[in-house]
C-alpha cells in the first residue's frame, strides 16, 4: 500500500498541509522543514521503490547523564523510539550515574573501535574533551546533544541555544515584576560545568543587567541536578527570606515547588524554569511554575540520529538548533 501524506505528517511531526506544500515544491514551507519531509518520504517509500536505497546497519551509542532528571528520562526514551522509527539505526544507551567528568572520559575511551557514532551529553572538561578527540581520531562520528563542547572534533551539535534560552528567561522574569520595586531574584543551576547551564546564566545576567536595573541576583546555587538537594536549599531560603523571583536552570524544579509549597509561597514567587515534562506540566497546571521554556526532547533524538546517521553514511545533515518555545498556564500542549 501507497505511503499516504498523513502517514508522512504524522512521522515527522508537522500538519498535513505543510507535508503537502513540501512534496510538491510549493511556497510558505522552510527549507529545513522541506528536507525533513522528503528524507522521511524517501525512507518511507512514498516515491516508490526505485527510491529506495538499502543501506548498511548504523551503530550510535548514545552517553547521557542518569539521575532523576525528567527531561534525560525523556531524552533517553525518544532516542530509543526515533532509532527504530528511522531504520538501520541500532541504537546503544550508557547511563553515567553521578555523570563524573572522568567516568564519562573513560567510557568514552571505550567506544573506539566498537560503533560508528556517538552522541554524548557531557561536561565541558578537558578530560572530556581529550576523550572525544582521540575517539573521532579513531574513525568514530561524534555529536554534542543538550549541551555543546567547543574546541572538539565532531560532526555538529543538536540542541537549543542556550544563551538565547537565559535571555529569554531573563526577559520573561523582568516582566513578571513590578518595574517600580527593587526585587531579589534566587537562581538555581545544576553545574556550571555544563556548557548549556553556563549560557544560560550569562544569557540571564545579561539581560537582567541591562534591562531591568531593580532586578538583583541575591542568590546562585549549584545543585548538581539533584531535586532532594534543590528542595533542602529552597527551604532553607524561604526560613529567612521570600525572593521575588526563581530561575531554575537546570534540574530540580519538583523539590523547588515542594518546598514553594510546604510554605504556602506557591503563588507569591514568580518561578521560571525548563523543558516541559510530566512534572512541569503539572506545576504549570496549578500555577507554581509561571512560564516552561522549553526545547523538544522527540526532535533534539530525530536530529541527532539523523546527524550521526548520515555521517558515517559519508553524507551531510547540517546541524539544526531547536526552537525555543516558551509555555504557560493557557498554551500548554497536549500529550
Amino acid at each position: 500500500m501507497k505511503t499516504t501524506v498523513s502517514q508522512i505528517a504524522q512521522e515527522v511531526g508537522f500538519s498535513v498541509a505543510t507535508v503537502d506544500r513540501a512534496l510538491n515544491d510549493r511556497g510558505g514551507v522552510k527549507q529545513r522543514t522541506r528536507e525533513i519531509v522528503l528524507a522521511a518520504a524517501r525512507r518511507m517509500g512514498y516515491f516508490g521503490p526505485a527510491e529506495i536505497q538499502p543501506a548498511a546497519d548504523v551503530h550510535i551509542d548514545f552517553i547521557l547523564p542518569g539521575g532523576s532528571n525528567s527531561f534525560i528520562a525523556n531524552l533517553r526514551k525518544d532516542l530509543l523510539e526515533e532509532a527504530t522509527s528511522y531504520g538501520n539505526v541500532l541504537p546503544n544507551l550508557h547511563v553515567i550515574d553521578g555523570f563524573d567528568p572522568y567516568r564519562v572520559a573513560a567510557r568514552l575511551h571505550e567506544m573506539v573501535g566498537k560503533t560508528d557514532a556517538v552522541g554524548v551529553v557531557a561536561p565541558d572538561h578537558p578530560a572530556v574533551r581529550e576523550a572525544i578527540n582521540r575517539l573521532a581520531t579513531s574513525g568514530v562520528r561524534v555529536a554534542t546533544l543538550v549541551s555543546d563542547i567547543r574546541s572538539v572534533t565532531k560532526v555538529g551539535y543538536i540542541g537549543i541555544d542556550n544563551r538565547a534560552a537565559g535571555r529569554l528567561a531573563g526577559l520573561l522574569t523582568g516582566r513578571f515584576l513590578h518595574p517600580d520595586n527593587q526585587h531579589n531574584i534566587v537562581v538555581f543551576i545544576g553545574s556550571p560545568s555544563y556548557r548549556g547551564h553556563e549560557e544560560r546564566e550569562m544569557g540571564f545576567r545579561a539581560v537582567t543587567g541591562r534591562d531591568f536595573n531593580n532586578l538583583r541576583i541575591s542568590a546562585l546555587i549549584e545543585v548538581e541536578e539533584d531535586r532532594d538537594r534543590a528542595y533542602e536549599e529552597m527551604h532553607a531560603i524561604l526560613k529567612t527570606d521570600r525572593p521575588s523571583a526563581i530561575y531554575n536552570i537546570g534540574s530540580g524544579t519538583q523539590g523547588i515547588a515542594q518546598a514553594l509549597k510546604e510554605a504556602n509561597a506557591q503563588h507569591d514567587i514568580v518561578f521560571i524554569a525548563h523543558d516541559l515534562t510530566d512534572a512541569t506540566r503539572g506545576l504549570l497546571l496549578d500555577r507554581t511554575v509561571d512560564a516552561v521554556i522549553d526545547q523538544n526532547s522527540r526532535v533534539e533524538a530525530r536530529e541527532i540520529i539523523k546527524l550521526l546517521a548520515a555521517a558515517v553514511r559519508g553524507t551531510k545533515e547540517p546541524e539544526y538548533l531547536p526552537r525555543l518555545q516558551v509555555l504557560f498556564h493557557e498554551n500548554i500542549p497536549s500529550r
